[in-house]
Parts: C-alpha cells; structure tokens; sequence
C-alpha cells in the first residue's frame, strides 16, 4: 500500500508506495549479509516474479482491508492494529535471524520522527480518508508519491536535479490527479475532505524519505532491524494517540479484526520483508516498479470485492498519474565523451 516506508541507508530516492504502504521500501548494498543470505536462499523457493506478484496483490489490497477495518474501529485504531501487528511480523523474523534491534539514543530519535512521517501520520490519514471516499481512490491517490517527491526534491535535494522530462511527468501526473477527481465537473460526487486527506497522507512518505535520507543513512543495523523499531515506535505514538481520542471497542467483529490483522501481518510486517529480499535479488529500480501495479489492484479489488463504482474518468486518470509517475523516476544516462 504503501505504504509503509521503512528508514533504510540508501542514497537513491525511492518512489511510493501503499499506504502499504506503504511504503515502498528500498535497500543498498549495506544490507547485512544475513538478509543476503536469506535472499539468495529464498531464490530457490520462488521466484521474483511470483513475489513481485504477490507483494503487488498484497499492497493493492491493503486500501480494501482498511476500509474493511473502518467499519468496526476508530481510524486510529486500526492504524494501531496495523503497525502493532507489522511490528511483531518483523520482531519475529528478527528473532529467528537473531538480529538485534537498533542502538543509541541518536537514532531511536530519529526513528520517532521517522515513525510519525512513514506510519503513525499516514497510516492514520488513509483511515480517516476511507471513511469518505472508496478504498479505489485511496489506492489512486497513494499513487502520488512520487509526484509529491518530485516536487519537495525541487527543494530539499538540490543534488537530485530534476531534468524537463521529469518537470514534465509532475505536471502530468496532477493531470491525471484532476483527471480522477472530474475537474470539469466542479469535483462534484467526490468528497473534497477525505480526498485531502488522503493526497495528504501520500505526501507524508516522501516528506519522510528526505528525513530519513538526510539522518538514517549509514546507521547500523539491518533494513529489518530498523523498520522493525520505526513499527514499534509508531505503536507507542498510535497507543498515546488512540487512547486520548478514541474510546475502546464495544466488541470485535471477526471480519474488520481479521482485516486489521493482515493489513499489519501482511501488508506491512510480511510486504517489507519480501520487498528488501526482491531489492537485494532484482535491485531498486525494478523492486520499485511494484507501485505502479498497487493502483490498478485496489480499484480493482473495491470494485469486485466492495461493490464501489467505477467511472469512465478513475482509470484513465489513474493511467496519467503512473504515467506521470513514471517519467519522475527517469534518471539521465551517462553523458557519452566527446
């Protein structure tokens, strides 16, 4: 869904992801060679292109399990569920790995504010959006991150220059945006607030990925041992939060709890852990290629499995944002000597 961004040392901006979001993860070549070596067992067992796949399905689901999740728990609490449950999926793996969770007070602060930009900020505002508006558009609208990031790289990453084709597929991505929402129409049938809400939370991640890029790199530690602190960090904000703003659940319906579960276990804790094995095997730039499937999965899924509607002007303005998307990515090749 992106999702769920993870602090990792890397020095190459990535692109978005769900809101699992999450979070589209990446990892260098300062991995640990415990995950290489995991990485290269899991070879074996299945191929890349089965867990690209299943990573795509799992991440494009996520806006539907939120959604599934609302209708029984605070938004806030099912962002709880989702990084409490996300948390003990990668507290496992380290636990088998027998890996060690970050040190020094340095970085525990600085995974607290990355916690707040990557998880307890995001996770919440996509809760709060679906409220409003079908996990279709959530899903749309988390393909923005790259736009987002595009734009703040203007700012804040003076050495990522931007070219004209990347200048170009920013202006055409919030085509496409305004091509979702039917501009034209005056943004009519379309709730301007959890729409907001949810581009918001889009914006969140790259926000993040500057802070991480700028405090977090070269930190020790697995990619999994600091994601795995980042989750339990938000947990702590989102308990703070949830019991200040929310009242306890009256009762615990099977279908929005199972949905809350996966949406940690699955969608965060599982989804980062077989995306680091997919940067390690295939690299970045084709891991990251995951979010543009993420999109095209959540409409699907809310219009089959939830009964949402679909008009003409959701998948044409969907297909403009990831094209858009797309050309933000591009990087110029070598210059060839003279």
């Amino acid at each position: 869904m992106s999702a769920p961004a993870a602090p990792r040392p890397t020095t190459e901006a990535p692109s978005g992801a769900p809101a699992t979001a999450t979070a589209t993860a990446t990892t260098n070549a300062t991995a640990t060679s415990a995950a290489t070596a995991t990485a290269t067992r899991r070879r074996g067992l299945l191929d890349w292109r089965v867990r690209f796949a299943i990573l795509s399905v799992v991440w494009g689901f996520s806006f539907l399990l939120i959604k599934v999740g609302t209708e029984a728990y605070a938004p806030f609490q099912v962002a709880l569920g989702r990084v409490l449950f996300g948390a003990l999926a990668l507290l496992a793996v380290l636990l088998v790995r027998r890996e060690r969770l970050p040190r020094g007070l340095r970085t525990w602060g600085h995974l607290t504010v990355a916690a707040l930009l990557l998880n307890t900020a995001p996770f919440s505002l996509f809760a709060y959006a679906e409220l409003t508006i079908p996990s279709s558009l959530a899903g749309i609208c988390n393909a923005t991150s790259p736009l987002w990031g595009m734009a703040l790289s203007l700012i804040a990453l003076s050495e990522d220059r931007p070219t004209r084709r990347r200048f170009a597929g920013l202006g055409l991505g919030f085509l496409g945006v305004l091509t979702v929402l039917g501009a034209w129409h005056g943004f009519s049938g379309v709730d301007a607030k959890g729409t907001a809400f949810a581009l918001l939370a889009s914006l969140c991640y790259p926000v993040g990925w500057i802070y991480v890029r700028r405090t977090l790199a070269g930190t020790p530690g697995s990619p999994v041992a600091l994601t795995g602190g980042q989750l339990m960090v938000s947990t702590l904000q989102l308990t703070l939060v949830s019991a200040l703003f929310t009242s306890a659940p009256a009762s615990f319906p099977l279908w929005p709890t199972l949905s809350v579960i996966a949406l940690g276990a699955l969608g965060t804790g599982m989804a980062l852990q077989m995306q680091y094995g997919l940067v390690t095997e295939v690299g970045p730039t084709t891991a990251q290629m995951v979010t543009y499937f993420i999109p095209v999965i959540a409409t699907t899924a809310g219009v089959l499995v939830l009964g949402e509607q679909l008009h003409w002007n959701t998948p044409v303005g969907a297909a403009i944002v990831l094209a858009g998307a797309a050309l933000t990515q591009t990087r110029p090749g070598p210059r060839k000597p003279a």
